[in-house]
């Protein structure tokens, strides 16, 4: 979607960071009094850099157009990225999960191989902004299910949030007044898969390594996707294998970059940068793509991002106070 890298997927809560090809989330952990000094600057160049690595998986994969199916196209990119995963053969070999683990990770991998053939679809189907714009609502409903599914507190603000967020989605669709397609249906259920991935990510992260967590999603997605692939199978020239093995590289190295912003500064300051790459995408498709550049979306996209971003600032305001309360009952 590393140098023993700050794990590729710190995974998630409602302000998890969506990496667009992967779905894969990456959020900030809390710093230990021993960790560097917050560095706002540099966290926000490196999410600088996050944005432009994920608009390029974008463009690769609208660039591929629709001449391979979505799930042959979603399985060789896992398929091709699974070459990252080689520095990790050792451990993962001498790995010892518990039946728990496993069946959460394989169930985790079956739920967010739907949203990643989802997606695929959808960059078929609909402008690259409109893509962008709707998966920002992943995070709305990971803050969603964790409040019906694992009994986190929604408060009055967050829920007010929730409201603008889905607000947004309405004017981006704007149901009644043009017609609501295929790929704009793909966008929300690909966001619903990867808001149920990241709430069963909550629970394994918390019984093994993070790094072992992306790997095992990885490996799973790339099974899943491997019979919908076969059914669709058409041969794919070199030409074509190549922009999806640069799909996976720019993907890795977007999880890699995104990484190295939240080990800079903290989540609410990295988070409104994402911002740019609904304007990434907007300009890309409207200078490479000839796709019209449309208000109603732009702006749907702006206060479904802001409603993220305020969420994020929430939590991690209500996470300082939390420590700083534990602090003063320790000393």
């Amino acid at each position: 979607m590393t140098r023993k890298p700050p794990a590729r997927s710190a995974e998630p809560g409602p302000s998890a960071q969506v990496s667009p090809a992967t779905g894969a989330a990456t959020q900030g952990k809390a710093r230990s009094t021993a960790q560097p000094a917050a560095q706002p600057v540099l966290g926000i160049f490196w999410m600088f850099l996050t944005g432009l690595c994920f608009v390029a998986v974008t463009a690769l994969v609208k660039f591929l157009g629709d001449g391979i199916p979505p799930a042959q196209s979603a399985f060789l990119r896992y398929l091709l990225g699974l070459v990252f995963l080689l520095p990790m053969i050792g451990t993962l070999r001498r790995l010892r999960l518990s039946r728990k683990l496993k069946v959460m990770f394989a169930l985790r991998g079956f739920v967010h191989t739907l949203g990643v053939m989802l997606w695929f679809f959808a960059m078929t189907q609909i402008p690259l902004a409109e893509v962008t714009a709707m998966h920002y609502l992943a995070p709305i409903y990971v803050s969603i299910g964790a409040a019906l599914f694992l009994g986190e507190r929604m408060a009055f603000r967050r829920i007010c949030a929730i409201g603008v967020a889905l607000i947004g989605a309405l004017i981006i669709l704007r149901p009644g007044f043009r017609e609501v397609e295929l790929g704009h249906l793909a966008m929300i259920f690909t966001a619903l898969s990867f808001g149920a991935s990241y709430l069963l990510a909550k629970s394994t992260v918390d019984g093994s390594n993070p790094a072992i967590v992306v790997a095992m999603l990885s490996l799973w997605v790339t099974l899943f996707l491997a019979p919908f692939a076969i059914a669709v199978w058409v041969q794919p020239s070199l030409w074509e294998i190549g922009i999806l093995f640069l799909v996976a590289c720019f993907a890795t190295a977007g999880h890699y970059t995104m990484s190295m912003a939240f080990a800079a500064a903290l989540v609410a300051v990295t988070q409104p940068v994402t911002f740019l790459q609904l304007l990434w995408a907007t300009l890309l498709g409207a200078l490479v793509f000839a796709e019209p550049v449309d208000i109603w979306v732009v702006s749907g996209g702006c206060l479904i991002l802001a409603a993220v971003s305020f969420i994020t600032w929430r939590e991690a305001a209500l996470k300082k106070q939390a420590a700083s309360a534990e602090k003063s009952a320790e000393t």
